[in-house]
């Protein structure tokens, strides 16, 4: 779906990849540092210490989600200055895309950023050593982490447009919603390997940005009508 997505809205459009591709690399930079900060932080700390540990681990995974915002923030300054700067430059003072549109081509850069380095992570563990479920546990480990990887694919992309919303409109409850929304998601991977209790509450939460990115972008029950009945 995700990549679906890329292809029919943002392949054919330069633009649009450019300011995909730059979204991928804030996402980039983003894990990076935190990733750097956790790796510190264990190496500082006593690797005896399992309730110690894991503390770390739930710190560190808190700090990314900051971190990450906290990019997403600077990735809509520097787009909304590159907006202007075209604007500047072109012949009859209009953008060539708007910030809603370069919201939903931020998240998804962000997104598949995500799903580039989720996916990467599964291939690794498929390689073995080890066989998924051989104590007992569920062996849907690939399946369920696919789904989590969609689900966290198209939730950044409906965080990007509703962040760079309640930037635009200085709605920070909107912002902060957003991170409110990360934070849940990314604190219920802890229920794992009780995969019902991660993916059906952000499956819910996805449904809920979706619908509220989709209004805010001005959509509306009677243009959904319309596009399920193929009427223009």
């Amino acid at each position: 779906p995700a990549l679906g997505l890329f292809l029919f809205t943002i392949a054919r459009d330069p633009l649009r990849i450019i300011i995909l591709i730059a979204g991928a690399f804030f996402w980039l930079v983003s894990l990076l540092l935190s990733s750097l900060i956790w790796f510190i932080a264990v190496k500082a700390s006593d690797p005896q210490d399992e309730l110690l540990q894991k503390g770390l681990l739930i710190f560190g995974i808190m700090f990314s989600v900051l971190l990450q915002e906290a990019f997403r923030f600077l990735y809509y300054k520097l787009l909304r200055k590159a907006i202007e700067g075209l604007v500047a430059l072109s012949e009859d003072s209009c953008s060539p895309i708007s910030i809603q549109q370069t919201a939903y081509v931020a998240g998804m850069g962000f997104g598949l950023m995500s799903g580039a380095f989720s996916m990467i992570n599964l291939l690794a563990d498929a390689l073995g050593p080890g066989t998924v479920g051989i104590h007992g546990d569920s062996q849907l480990y690939f399946l369920t982490s696919a789904f989590m990887t969609m689900v966290l694919i198209f939730l950044h992309t409906f965080w990007g447009i509703l962040f760079f919303h309640g930037c635009e409109h200085r709605r920070w409850w909107e912002i902060t919603a957003v991170i409110i929304m990360h934070l849940a998601v990314s604190g219920s991977t802890f229920c794992n390997p009780l995969y019902m209790g991660s993916l059906v509450p952000s499956y819910l939460l996805m449904a809920t940005a979706a619908t509220w990115a989709y209004l805010l972008s001005g959509g509306s029950a009677q243009n959904l009508r319309r596009f399920l009945l193929c009427k223009s």
